[in-house]
Protein backbone atom coordinates (compact mmCIF):
# COMPACT_ATOMS: atom_id res chain seq x y z
CA UNK A 1 0.00 0.00 0.00
CA UNK A 2 1.24 3.35 -0.88
CA UNK A 3 2.54 5.40 2.07
CA UNK A 4 1.27 8.93 3.73
CA UNK A 5 0.85 11.54 1.06
CA UNK A 6 2.26 15.16 2.09
CA UNK A 7 -0.85 16.69 0.32
CA UNK A 8 -3.09 14.80 2.37
CA UNK A 9 -2.47 16.90 5.44
CA UNK A 10 -2.75 19.76 3.58
CA UNK A 11 -6.43 18.70 2.33
CA UNK A 12 -6.90 17.60 5.75
CA UNK A 13 -7.09 21.26 7.00
CA UNK A 14 -8.97 22.73 3.96
CA UNK A 15 -11.28 19.99 4.90
CA UNK A 16 -11.92 21.94 8.23
CA UNK A 17 -12.11 25.36 6.06
CA UNK A 18 -14.75 23.46 3.80
CA UNK A 19 -16.87 22.06 7.65
CA UNK A 20 -17.00 26.26 8.40
CA UNK A 21 -18.37 27.18 5.37
CA UNK A 22 -21.35 24.62 5.24
CA UNK A 23 -20.25 23.06 2.36
CA UNK A 24 -19.26 19.51 3.90
CA UNK A 25 -22.99 19.68 5.02
CA UNK A 26 -24.61 19.67 1.97
CA UNK A 27 -21.99 16.39 0.53
CA UNK A 28 -22.73 14.53 3.35
CA UNK A 29 -26.72 15.08 3.29
CA UNK A 30 -26.22 13.77 -0.49
CA UNK A 31 -24.79 10.53 0.73
CA UNK A 32 -27.64 10.15 3.29
CA UNK A 33 -29.88 11.30 0.60
CA UNK A 34 -28.74 8.40 -2.09
CA UNK A 35 -27.76 5.95 0.11
CA UNK A 36 -31.69 5.66 1.42
CA UNK A 37 -32.87 5.87 -2.38
CA UNK A 38 -30.55 2.96 -2.78
CA UNK A 39 -30.95 0.85 -0.13
CA UNK A 40 -34.01 2.11 1.96
CA UNK A 41 -34.55 4.05 4.68
CA UNK A 42 -33.76 1.59 7.69
CA UNK A 43 -30.69 2.93 9.18
CA UNK A 44 -29.85 -0.51 10.71
CA UNK A 45 -31.01 -2.65 7.50
CA UNK A 46 -28.70 -0.25 5.24
CA UNK A 47 -24.50 -0.27 5.93
CA UNK A 48 -24.24 2.47 3.38
CA UNK A 49 -27.12 4.40 5.30
CA UNK A 50 -25.18 3.45 8.47
CA UNK A 51 -22.05 4.98 7.56
CA UNK A 52 -23.12 7.86 5.82
CA UNK A 53 -25.68 8.92 9.10
CA UNK A 54 -22.36 8.38 11.37
CA UNK A 55 -20.36 10.35 9.17
CA UNK A 56 -22.85 13.52 9.46
CA UNK A 57 -23.29 12.79 13.06
CA UNK A 58 -19.11 12.83 13.38
CA UNK A 59 -19.42 16.07 11.74
CA UNK A 60 -22.33 17.41 14.02
CA UNK A 61 -25.30 17.26 11.92
CA UNK A 62 -28.47 17.59 13.90
CA UNK A 63 -30.50 14.53 13.33
CA UNK A 64 -33.46 16.37 12.41
CA UNK A 65 -31.64 17.39 8.85
CA UNK A 66 -30.30 13.26 8.70
CA UNK A 67 -34.14 12.13 9.13
CA UNK A 68 -35.56 14.90 6.68
CA UNK A 69 -33.17 13.72 3.88
CA UNK A 70 -34.00 10.08 4.82
CA UNK A 71 -37.52 10.61 4.57
CA UNK A 72 -37.48 12.67 1.11
CA UNK A 73 -34.98 10.02 -0.16
CA UNK A 74 -37.60 7.05 0.40
CA UNK A 75 -40.55 9.26 -0.66
CA UNK A 76 -41.94 11.15 2.09
CA UNK A 77 -41.07 14.37 0.96
CA UNK A 78 -40.03 16.18 -2.07
CA UNK A 79 -36.46 16.06 -2.74
CA UNK A 80 -33.98 16.04 -5.36
CA UNK A 81 -33.18 13.11 -7.58
CA UNK A 82 -28.88 12.57 -7.55
CA UNK A 83 -27.35 10.04 -9.55
CA UNK A 84 -23.98 9.08 -8.92
CA UNK A 85 -21.29 9.55 -11.51
CA UNK A 86 -17.30 8.95 -11.22
CA UNK A 87 -15.40 11.00 -14.32
CA UNK A 88 -11.70 10.53 -14.59
CA UNK A 89 -8.83 12.43 -16.58
CA UNK A 90 -5.29 14.13 -16.46
CA UNK A 91 -4.54 17.34 -14.69
CA UNK A 92 -1.02 19.16 -15.10
CA UNK A 93 1.54 17.15 -15.37
CA UNK A 94 0.70 13.94 -15.98
CA UNK A 95 -1.20 13.76 -12.57
CA UNK A 96 -4.28 11.26 -12.76
CA UNK A 97 -7.75 12.63 -11.03
CA UNK A 98 -10.71 10.45 -10.07
CA UNK A 99 -13.49 12.66 -9.23
CA UNK A 100 -16.93 11.30 -7.83
CA UNK A 101 -20.18 13.68 -8.12
CA UNK A 102 -23.84 13.71 -7.45
CA UNK A 103 -26.29 15.34 -9.43
CA UNK A 104 -29.57 16.31 -10.51
CA UNK A 105 -28.41 17.45 -13.60
CA UNK A 106 -25.87 15.48 -15.55
CA UNK A 107 -24.99 17.73 -18.34
CA UNK A 108 -24.20 21.18 -15.88
CA UNK A 109 -21.50 18.85 -13.92
CA UNK A 110 -20.20 17.43 -17.22
CA UNK A 111 -19.47 20.81 -18.39
CA UNK A 112 -18.54 22.09 -15.08
CA UNK A 113 -15.63 19.58 -14.45
CA UNK A 114 -14.43 19.37 -17.96
CA UNK A 115 -14.13 23.14 -17.54
CA UNK A 116 -12.08 22.61 -14.64
CA UNK A 117 -9.77 20.27 -16.41
CA UNK A 118 -9.23 22.49 -19.50
CA UNK A 119 -8.52 25.64 -17.94
CA UNK A 120 -5.72 24.07 -15.38
CA UNK A 121 -3.85 22.60 -18.43
CA UNK A 122 -5.44 18.81 -18.09
CA UNK A 123 -7.85 16.94 -19.64
CA UNK A 124 -11.15 14.87 -18.90
CA UNK A 125 -10.79 11.09 -19.94
CA UNK A 126 -13.03 8.32 -20.49
CA UNK A 127 -13.86 5.43 -18.18
CA UNK A 128 -10.71 3.81 -16.91
CA UNK A 129 -8.49 5.64 -18.48
CA UNK A 130 -6.77 6.51 -14.74
CA UNK A 131 -9.15 4.15 -12.57
CA UNK A 132 -6.81 1.32 -13.78
CA UNK A 133 -3.70 3.34 -11.14
CA UNK A 134 -5.96 2.92 -8.06
CA UNK A 135 -6.92 0.21 -5.71
CA UNK A 136 -10.62 0.37 -3.90
CA UNK A 137 -10.38 0.24 -0.44
CA UNK A 138 -12.37 1.12 2.63
CA UNK A 139 -10.76 3.88 4.72
CA UNK A 140 -11.85 5.09 8.50
CA UNK A 141 -10.34 8.10 9.84
CA UNK A 142 -9.65 8.56 13.55
CA UNK A 143 -8.70 11.81 14.82
CA UNK A 144 -5.24 11.25 17.15
CA UNK A 145 -6.37 13.31 20.21
CA UNK A 146 -9.46 10.58 20.64
CA UNK A 147 -7.24 7.67 21.31
CA UNK A 148 -3.81 5.99 21.52
CA UNK A 149 -1.85 4.12 18.53
CA UNK A 150 -1.64 1.31 21.05
CA UNK A 151 -5.28 1.02 21.53
CA UNK A 152 -6.31 1.38 18.32
CA UNK A 153 -4.06 -1.32 17.01
CA UNK A 154 -5.25 -3.74 19.17
CA UNK A 155 -8.88 -2.95 18.19
CA UNK A 156 -8.39 -2.92 14.48
CA UNK A 157 -6.28 -6.29 14.47
CA UNK A 158 -8.81 -8.16 16.07
CA UNK A 159 -11.64 -6.06 13.70
CA UNK A 160 -9.83 -7.43 11.14
CA UNK A 161 -8.42 -4.01 9.21
CA UNK A 162 -5.50 -4.40 6.49
CA UNK A 163 -3.27 -1.49 7.82
CA UNK A 164 -2.92 1.55 10.10
CA UNK A 165 -1.23 4.24 9.13
CA UNK A 166 -0.01 6.85 11.58
CA UNK A 167 1.90 9.23 9.77
CA UNK A 168 -0.47 12.24 9.30
CA UNK A 169 0.23 14.74 12.33
CA UNK A 170 -3.32 14.30 12.76
CA UNK A 171 -4.98 12.07 12.25
CA UNK A 172 -5.01 7.64 11.74
CA UNK A 173 -5.40 6.01 8.71
CA UNK A 174 -7.20 2.83 9.07
CA UNK A 175 -7.59 0.79 5.40
CA UNK A 176 -9.78 -1.85 5.14
CA UNK A 177 -11.07 -4.40 2.24
CA UNK A 178 -14.25 -2.89 1.09
CA UNK A 179 -15.77 -6.08 2.23
CA UNK A 180 -14.69 -6.05 5.61
CA UNK A 181 -15.48 -1.91 6.13
CA UNK A 182 -18.48 -1.84 7.26
CA UNK A 183 -17.41 -4.84 10.55
CA UNK A 184 -14.09 -3.19 11.31
CA UNK A 185 -16.54 0.63 11.44
CA UNK A 186 -19.24 -1.24 13.49
CA UNK A 187 -16.33 -2.81 15.80
CA UNK A 188 -14.97 0.35 16.23
CA UNK A 189 -18.44 2.19 17.07
CA UNK A 190 -19.23 -0.82 19.49
CA UNK A 191 -15.92 -0.03 21.48
CA UNK A 192 -16.66 3.98 21.23
CA UNK A 193 -14.17 4.18 19.48
CA UNK A 194 -14.86 8.11 17.46
CA UNK A 195 -14.31 7.80 14.05
CA UNK A 196 -14.52 11.54 11.89
CA UNK A 197 -15.57 9.25 8.41
CA UNK A 198 -15.56 6.44 6.70
CA UNK A 199 -16.32 4.91 3.09
CA UNK A 200 -14.74 3.44 0.59
CA UNK A 201 -11.57 5.28 -1.37
CA UNK A 202 -9.57 5.24 -4.42
CA UNK A 203 -6.30 5.10 -3.30
CA UNK A 204 -3.28 5.56 -6.05
CA UNK A 205 -0.76 2.74 -5.78
CA UNK A 206 2.26 4.89 -6.86
CA UNK A 207 2.67 8.56 -6.42
CA UNK A 208 3.78 11.35 -8.43
CA UNK A 209 5.64 14.00 -6.76
CA UNK A 210 5.64 17.18 -7.59
CA UNK A 211 9.36 18.54 -6.63
CA UNK A 212 8.33 22.41 -7.61
CA UNK A 213 6.06 24.54 -5.92
CA UNK A 214 4.94 26.56 -9.36
CA UNK A 215 3.86 22.79 -10.89
CA UNK A 216 2.31 21.95 -7.51
CA UNK A 217 -0.16 24.64 -7.47
CA UNK A 218 -1.10 24.34 -10.94
CA UNK A 219 -2.18 20.53 -9.18
CA UNK A 220 -3.70 22.03 -6.52
CA UNK A 221 -5.71 24.78 -8.40
CA UNK A 222 -7.54 21.87 -10.45
CA UNK A 223 -8.47 19.35 -7.34
CA UNK A 224 -9.62 22.89 -5.72
CA UNK A 225 -11.52 24.10 -7.96
CA UNK A 226 -13.13 20.23 -8.84
CA UNK A 227 -13.56 19.81 -4.90
CA UNK A 228 -15.44 23.64 -5.14
CA UNK A 229 -18.06 22.06 -7.15
CA UNK A 230 -21.65 21.86 -5.26
CA UNK A 231 -22.03 18.62 -7.62
CA UNK A 232 -18.19 16.85 -6.38
CA UNK A 233 -18.30 14.79 -3.71
CA UNK A 234 -14.39 13.49 -3.40
CA UNK A 235 -11.66 14.17 -5.30
CA UNK A 236 -8.58 11.36 -5.42
CA UNK A 237 -5.46 11.70 -7.53
CA UNK A 238 -1.74 10.14 -7.24
CA UNK A 239 -0.28 13.61 -6.35
CA UNK A 240 1.64 14.45 -3.69
CA UNK A 241 4.33 16.98 -3.13
CA UNK A 242 8.12 16.96 -1.16
CA UNK A 243 8.97 18.29 2.27
CA UNK A 244 10.83 20.69 0.47
CA UNK A 245 7.75 22.02 -1.76
CA UNK A 246 4.94 21.65 1.30
CA UNK A 247 7.17 23.62 3.57
CA UNK A 248 6.93 26.59 0.86
CA UNK A 249 3.19 26.63 0.16
CA UNK A 250 2.30 26.23 4.12
CA UNK A 251 4.43 29.79 4.32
Amino acid sequence: MSGHSKWSTIKHKKAAQDAKRGKLFTKLIKEVTVAARVGGGDIDANPRLRTAVANARGQSMPMDNIMRAIKKAIGEGEGDNYEEIVYEGYGPHNVAIIVEAMTDNRNRTIASIRYAFNKSGGSLGSTNSVQYMFDRLGQITIEKDKISEDALTEFILEAGAEDLNTEDPENYEVYTSIADLEQVRSFLEENSVPMQHSGIIWNPQNRIAIEDAQKAEQVIRLIEMLEDDDDVQQVYSNFDISEEVATQLAS
